[in-house]
């Protein structure tokens, strides 16, 4: 006890020293200081030496006849004062059958970049079922409009400097696609995506190009012509058995930000008695191992029907407890919860009284070309695996593509697979992903055979945007072995580029073929000067 209050005697002498050598207000003062410091440094204050924007000139190579119908005005997006560029957008049906009435939404952005002449991007957003607008709004498109700020941005970090970038909603039954819901599992989802893509590619003259994503369809369609797949990238993916990637690697992944969860030790030791009780430990200490263990690993079959086992969910509930604002997505938000203007995902997200879902105004749904009148929302509550008959009680049962094979494919087909996690994740913590990966097989080994642990270098790099900037230096670790690249970010949560822009731009680079190393010290491939890389 004496020791205590020894020490906070020292603390408050240690402060009573500071205030009196500055003065209460020069504190602060000496704070803003370097914190300006710090800011032109990185050149955030050079907003008038951003460089210009280029533009296309007006006999762009994707506008023809047929695509004449889907050019966006980039002056007239509502709440944006700035022009977006060339786009195109509207919806574009899955097959070539006249009569057909499912159709996906889409939106076009065509780069200005040389490099990306004869390659598309294709970005999904997950669940299934929810609309990759929300990632062209949050995460990496031409402009943001992120969760509690006041207004678009210009996206400095955009991915359509890279590349031309296509965000796409699908399946039918999400966001503005239209039609009936007729899929029951993500194999036939693919079949939707690559009907919809061989349109699209007509209609924009896009035959031959190389197209960095959806991947084992394309694959084994075996046409070139249109499905020239280079490589896919994969952030924050259940791509394992939900129990062994979202179960067993909780009790660590609470130790491991135990100062962010704050759970009582009451808790915690029941935490662990549950994830002994469950085989959770046990399983974790014998099977996350590099290299792993051979063979396929075991399924945990009495705890998935065990409901003591739902560790996951008791977590959830106590950090809730603790902080009401926790985010499973990015556990070191705190309250308020801050509004998204894309309206409410899960329960407990805020709405203010008013707000308007952005997407669901009819003047932006006229401005992007998507059908007026459309209930948008992030997420639909429709059934996207009903089958033929709209069946709301079907479940998609496919596997996840580390257990049926899919993964293994798209590996050995490519060489380029990139797989990416944010630790701030709770929903499908990283160790998880790594879990999935020690249990896949590709190239004749099974797993990775050493940690990764490779530093993850973003450059360091001027900001020319306060509404839109992006961490630099170290960021995280990777690996990469026969094919396969696993990185994750220490500071980014479940929508990775949204939170860690830079990373996310650099792991494009990579992707696309533009650097070779994410350690790699040297200026992002659109930027150019002396920032100290």
């Amino acid at each position: 006890m004496l020791l205590s209050f020894t020490r906070c005697a020292l603390a408050l002498a240690s402060l009573s020293s500071l205030t009196s050598a500055y003065g209460g207000s020069q504190v602060f003062e000496k704070a803003a200081q370097a914190l300006a410091k710090s800011k032109i440094q990185r050149g955030a204050a050079q907003v008038e030496a951003a460089p210009e924007v280029v533009k296309r000139q007006a006999g762009s190579r994707y506008l023809n006849e047929q695509t004449r119908k889907f050019v966006v005005d980039g002056t007239s997006i509502p709440e944006v004062p700035f022009d977006i560029g060339e786009s195109y957008a509207g919806l574009m049906p899955i097959s070539g059958d006249p009569e057909e009435t499912r159709k996906l939404f889409f939106w076009f952005f065509p780069s200005t970049n040389p490099a990306a002449s004869d390659e598309i991007t294709y970005w999904f957003n997950g669940g299934p079922g929810c609309s990759s607008l929300s990632g062209l709004l949050t995460e990496n498109g031409p402009f943001t409009w992120e969760p509690g700020t006041y207004a678009p941005t210009k996206n400095s970090y955009s991915w359509t400097n890279l590349t031309n970038m296509i965000w796409i909603e699908q399946p039918v039954g999400v966001g503005y696609t239209q039609g009936v819901p007729n899929i029951t599992n993500e194999i036939e989802l693919a079949q939707q995506f690559i009907g919809f893509h061989k349109q699209l590619a007509q209609a924009f003259q896009l035959e031959d190009y190389k197209v960095p994503y959806c991947a084992d369809a394309m694959i084994k369609a075996n046409d070139k012509r249109y499905y020239n797949l280079k490589g896919i990238a994969i952030n924050d993916p259940i791509i394992g058995d939900g129990t062994l990637q979202q179960e067993v690697p909780v009790a660590p992944y609470v130790d491991y930000w135990s100062e962010l969860f704050f759970l009582n030790k009451t808790f915690t030791d029941r935490m662990h008695d549950l994830a002994d009780h469950c085989n959770y430990t046990s399983y974790y200490d014998t099977h996350l191992t590099f290299p792993p263990p051979k063979g396929k690993f075991p399924l945990l079959t009495e705890a998935e029907s065990d409901e003591t086992c739902d560790i996951f969910s008791l977590v959830l509930e106590a950090a809730q407890e603790v902080n009401p604002c926790f985010n499973i997505y990015h556990i070191t938000d705190t309250c308020p919860s801050p509004y998204n203007i894309l309206g409410i995902v899960n329960p407990g997200d805020y709405k203010p009284p008013g707000l308007q879902v952005y997407f669901n105004r009819s003047d932006v749904q006229s401005a992007i070309n998507a059908p007026v009148g459309t209930n948008w929302s992030q997420c639909t509550s429709t059934n996207v695996f009903g089958g033929a008959t709209n069946n709301q009680y079907l479940m998609d049962r496919s596997l996840g593509p580390a257990q049926d094979g899919v993964l293994q494919n798209v590996i050995e087909s490519t060489n380029n697979t990139l797989v990416g996690v944010g630790n701030l994740d709770f929903l499908l913590p990283p160790n998880g992903t790594l879990l999935a990966l020690q249990n896949t097989t590709w190239h004749g080994v099974q797993g990775l055979q050493k940690y990764p642990s490779h530093p993850f270098f973003s450059p360091y790099h001027p900001e020319y945007n306060l509404g839109s900037q992006a961490g630099a230096g170290i960021l995280g670790t990777w690996g990469e072995e026969r094919g396969l690249l696993y990185y994750q970010i220490q500071l980014a949560g479940h929508e990775l580029p949204g939170y860690a822009a830079g990373a996310a731009y650099r792991v494009l680079e990579r992707l696309l073929g533009r650097v070779k190393s994410l350690s790699i010290t040297t200026d992002f491939t659109t930027q150019g000067g002396d920032f100290g890389n």
